[in-house]
């Protein structure tokens, strides 16, 4: 955990937790169907976090399990979270996530579209 602030035009940072990963027993992300930032990391204790975005929340996520799988290779809960943008396998995994979460929007929207104009008989 580091503490960042700003000394003149200088930026300043400061470790003031280290957490280790072996030590790391679950991540909660709190809601899978909601887009907030917020989730608890497990350890002796719990932490209670925040993300710059939903995005960067399962980037790091994906990031800490990623570690796991090449390093410790122990196996840590991870809950809470939406499987699809979380697994590296998922088709909705790329560089270019935004555009293709995008891209499923727009298509759920077109399905609605056409039921909507579709007649009922």
């Amino acid at each position: 955990k580091v503490k960042h602030w700003r000394v003149d035009r200088e930026e300043k940072y400061e470790i003031v937790e280290k957490w280790f990963l072996k030590d790391l027993e679950m991540i909660d992300g709190k809601d899978a169907d909601a887009d907030n930032p917020y989730f608890e990391m497990h350890f002796h204790e719990v932490y209670n976090m925040e993300a710059y975005s939903c995005a960067s929340k399962y980037t790091f996520a994906r990031t800490l399990k990623r570690l796991n799988a090449m390093y410790l290779k122990k196996d840590f809960k991870i809950v809470n979270f939406d499987d699809t943008y979380l697994n590296d396998d998922s088709m909705w995994s790329s560089s270019n996530r935004d555009f293709l979460v995008l891209t499923k929007v727009c298509f759920y929207a077109s399905n609605l579209l056409c039921l909507s104009l579709c007649r009922l008989s």
